[in-house]
């Protein structure tokens, strides 16, 4: 009875978030027409290769089939080919992505009350949101199934989306799942391409100082590519091998050594 009480509530606080990103669409006169059929509306695509794309129309059955199904859901937008395991990737990448975007992910539940707090107090101030305070689980669901708008409705999905998914996966299965679908510009989408992209080199024989640049990339992308700018990116690796002495990953003449060793590009 607990468990029903709990998961009720789950789903009305949904359903709230829901009509609060727009959802009020669905009493429009043709929605109505269109629900009896039991069709689903058709979701616009935001498969990996085009996750810069916004969704713009999603039906309400989408929206409550991602959430009760979610496992379901994730199968129907990671891609299979050229993915990576978690065992495949070398545990420098796995520390540098933790500590550049999200360090207490292996002790928060989906969300970071820390940065929301910060990141709260700055929207409050200019009454929009400004800063986002996303912990690796929110960039994964916002990648797999949101838009980019910027809108208090839809942080609220992708909020109940994150404690969904941290439900359902353990966190390394989150981790894992966060590298093969994140952007690492240039086009290349996942760990897998960005890897062998930059390097010419699979995930597992990346050393600290490519790892650190490849985490560097996420938070700009278009930005960091050491295609595009590589002095930004070696700044941007700077800034992760930083991150990664003050969570303890790394000493910090290990970092410092890091920093001068030559990056020889695949192109």
């Amino acid at each position: 009875m607990k468990f029903i009480r709990r998961l009720f509530f789950l789903f009305l606080i949904f359903l709230i978030a829901f009509f609060l990103s727009g959802g009020t669409k669905i009493f429009a006169p043709q929605t109505l027409q269109h629900m009896r059929e039991l069709i689903p509306a058709q979701e616009t695509a935001q498969a990996q290769g085009t996750q810069s794309e916004d969704i713009h129309e999603v039906s309400l059955w989408t929206r409550t089939r991602r959430f009760i199904f979610l496992r379901d859901a994730v199968k129907e937008k990671v891609r299979t080919d050229h993915y990576i395991t978690i065992k495949q990737t070398p545990e420098s990448l796995q520390q540098a992505i933790i500590s550049v975007e999200d360090n207490r992910f292996y002790s928060h539940h989906g969300f970071d009350p820390e940065g929301i707090m910060r990141a709260a107090l700055v929207n409050l101030q200019y009454g929009e949101i400004e800063e986002g305070a996303s912990t690796i689980t929110q960039q994964l669901v916002k990648n797999l199934f949101l838009s980019h708008e910027r809108s208090f409705g839809r942080k609220a999905e992708e909020f109940l989306l994150a404690l969904d998914m941290e439900a359902h996966y353990s966190k390394d299965e989150i981790l894992e799942l966060y590298l093969n679908t994140i952007y690492f510009g240039s086009n290349y989408y996942g760990i897998g391409d960005a890897s062998v992209g930059y390097f010419g080199k699979q995930p597992s024989r990346l050393e600290l100082p490519e790892a650190a640049m490849l985490a560097g990339l996420p938070n700009a992308p278009s930005l960091y590519s050491p295609y595009t700018d590589f002095l930004m990116a070696k700044k941007r690796q700077f800034v992760v091998l930083d991150a990664m002495v003050r969570t303890g990953c790394i000493s910090r003449d290990i970092a410092e050594d890091a920093k001068i060793k030559p990056i020889y590009l695949a192109h």
